[in-house]
């Protein structure tokens, strides 16, 4: 997945989900992981890396 698709998909996912897109984006992989499939679990830790650039730090 290009870093423009990329950024799309974790841009829909944070809209959907708000603050529970990370963790969305973070099943997706687990489960792509045990299916047997690295270059979508590859994408998926891509979408949940840009989603947690979109939040920003955590707030303390």
């Amino acid at each position: 997945m290009d870093a423009l698709k990329t950024a799309q998909y974790a841009r829909a996912l944070y809209t959907a989900h708000g603050d529970q897109a990370e963790a969305e984006a973070a099943m997706k992989m687990r489960e792509c992981e045990a299916a047997g499939n690295a270059q979508q679990a590859r994408d998926w830790q891509a979408v949940r890396q840009t989603i947690r650039q979109i939040r920003g730090p955590n707030q303390g």
